[in-house]
């Protein structure tokens, strides 16, 4: 093999291994956003049912039979 070839061969891996990590880049960028939405979500759940935060509520249960 010649050096020409050698240097186009290493170019191709270089580029497929640069689009590789941008790729993974943009994948962990989506799953970071939509982690940081989801618990921006739950929290806002939590201020809109006041009655989950009390302890006492929902523990105990009345029947008749």
């Amino acid at each position: 093999m010649d050096i020409a070839a050698l240097s186009i061969i290493k170019n191709h891996v270089q580029i497929q291994q640069d689009v590789g990590v941008a790729v993974l880049k943009k994948a962990m960028n989506t799953a970071e956003e939509n982690g940081n939405f989801l618990t921006q979500m739950l929290g806002k759940g939590e201020n809109s049912i006041p009655q989950a935060k009390s302890d006492h509520l929902g523990n105990k249960i009345d029947f008749y039979v």
